[in-house]
C-alpha cells in the first residue's frame, strides 16, 4: 500500500532563529527517531496555504494567518514508511517568525499523539549535530531559509543572528 500526500510544511521561527521541529518515531521501528517540521496534507479543496494555517493551530497551538507565512521558500519530495505503510509525501515550505510563543501538542490527531515524543527550536547547526535524522535529508538547508525568510520580511522586533530587524 502507497499513502500518497500533498503536504504544507511550517517553520516557525523565534527571535532567535530557531525553528521549531518535532521528533517523531514508528512504534514499528522504536528506535528509528527522526526530526520532521510542523504541517500535513492538505484536505479535499483545502489550498497548501489553508492547510499550513490549519495544521499549525492542530500539532503546535500557534495561530498563524496565511498573508503571515508568505510565499512558499521550498519544495521536496520524501518517500518513508510509517506503522508499515509506505508513504510518498510532496512537501511544500513555509516560513513565518513568531514570538513569545507556546507550544501545544494537545490538538494532535491519534497518529501524532502516537508517533512524537518532543518539540525543540533549534539552528540549522544544532540540527545537524545531532544524531537524530531528519525526515527530509535537506531539513538544516530549509531551516537556513526559513531564518533568511524570516530576515527579509523584517518584521518589526524580531531578532536573528546578525541582524536586529526594526
Amino acid at each position: 500500500m502507497i499513502w500518497k500526500r500533498n503536504t504544507a510544511r511550517v517553520l516557525p521561527v523565534d527571535p532567535e532563529g530557531r525553528a521549531l521541529l518535532l521528533r517523531g518515531w514508528d512504534p514499528l521501528r522504536p528506535r528509528d527517531r527522526y526530526w520532521f517540521t510542523v504541517g500535513g496534507a492538505t484536505e479535499r479543496g483545502e489550498s497548501l496555504l489553508a492547510a499550513a494555517v490549519r495544521e499549525t493551530r492542530e500539532e503546535v497551538g500557534i495561530t498563524v494567518d496565511e498573508a503571515s507565512l508568505g510565499s512558499q521558500i521550498e519544495s521536496s519530495t520524501i518517500e518513508w514508511t510509517l506503522l508499515g505503510i509506505r508513504v510518498v509525501q510532496d512537501l511544500a515550505y513555509y516560513a513565518v517568525p513568531v514570538r513569545d510563543v507556546k507550544v501545544n501538542l494537545a490538538g494532535m490527531g491519534w497518529i501524532e499523539r502516537a508517533t512524537v515524543n518532543r518539540h525543540a527550536w533549534l539552528t540549522p547547526e544544532e540540527l545537524e549535530a545531532d544524531p537524530i535524522r531528519c525526515s527530509d535529508p535537506r531539513l538544516p538547508d530549509m531551516l537556513r531559509l526559513a531564518v533568511a525568510a524570516v530576515r527579509s520580511a523584517q518584521v518589526p522586533g524580531i531578532t536573528v543572528p546578525g541582524r536586529q530587524l526594526a
